[in-house]
């Protein structure tokens, strides 16, 4: 396996980050989580600049450009020899002293991983995925912004696990008014009387790039779609419930709780953007 590590293609064995790194010491740093499709990278442009976006707000720099990071990410792909398959690519701080201080980490680092990636078995994306509400909420963005896609995820694998705890394959994570955000790495839609619905990003939900491709597929399929604070009354009365990510796609949610979301399998909502999507990639 190849990897990018600042600045060239490297053997897995050499690709080594410093003990030092403040992406290892505290969690400094954000990462992208990208699909391609048949070598084809899909919303390549997308994903860096949701990537320099976090860099600016964290006051991340690096040496190459936003024009070289996406030829760096297709390099990676076309030495990988994959034709499906999902990319992780990551800033962080670099090397520095054991102190909080960035200006003390004089040089960030960015590396690019490309590996298979299946979330779920198969026949979830029938059957749906039973998910739980996660006791724990999504901070107000005072406290923690939801749209930097920082290496600190512990409030999200804090709630996940408690969902592997209960036997789920997910927790929906609500904010500080009791409204939904999000799941611990997807989006959530609902969909109600042949309406999809979809939390707003002030409500703690990350700009998904796969919730964006999903809301432009449905104005191309000419299903109503519209941005909504739901809450989880919302989602246990829904005729139908799935999740969106990069490395999910679209799989339907059959239960929240214990209790069934409309027939408890995927609706016809649920397949027709999941087959729609499918073909979106592949474009």
């Amino acid at each position: 396996m190849k990897i990018w590590l600042d600045g060239k293609l490297v053997d897995e064995a050499e690709a080594q980050v410093s003990v030092f790194d403040h992406g290892v010491l505290y969690g400094d740093g954000c990462f992208e989580g990208i699909r391609f499709y048949s070598g084809k990278v899909f919303r390549l442009e997308e994903h860096i600049k949701r990537l320099f976006d976090s860099m600016r707000y964290l006051m991340l720099s690096l040496p190459w450009s936003f024009e070289e990071v996406c030829r760096a990410t297709e390099e990676t792909v076309a030495a990988s020899g994959q034709q499906d398959g999902y990319i992780r690519l990551v800033v962080t701080r670099g090397k520095g002293d054991l102190g909080l201080n960035p200006r003390n980490c004089p040089q960030s680092s960015m590396f690019i991983i490309v590996q298979n990636i299946a979330l779920y078995p198969k026949e979830m994306y029938e059957n749906g995925l039973s998910i739980i509400t996660s006791s724990y909420r999504r901070p107000n963005p005072d406290v923690l912004c939801m749209q930097v896609k920082s290496l600190n995820y512990l409030n999200g694998i804090s709630a996940k696990i408690e969902a592997v705890q209960q036997g789920a394959g997910e927790a929906l994570l609500l904010n500080q008014q009791g409204n939904v955000a999000e799941c611990t790495g997807d989006n959530i839609f609902i969909v109600r009387n042949g309406e999809v619905i979809t939390p707003p990003l002030t409500d703690g939900a990350l700009g998904g790039i796969t919730r964006h491709a999903v809301m432009d597929l449905c104005a191309e399929l000419g299903i109503p779609c519209r941005v909504a604070s739901i809450n989880r009354f919302d989602v246990l009365s829904a005729d139908e419930c799935f999740l969106t990510g990069t490395a999910a796609e679209v799989i339907a949610v059959s239960s929240l709780d214990g209790r069934t979301i409309g027939t408890g399998h995927a609706g016809p909502i649920t397949k027709q953007l999941l087959a729609g999507y499918q073909a979106m990639v592949r474009r």
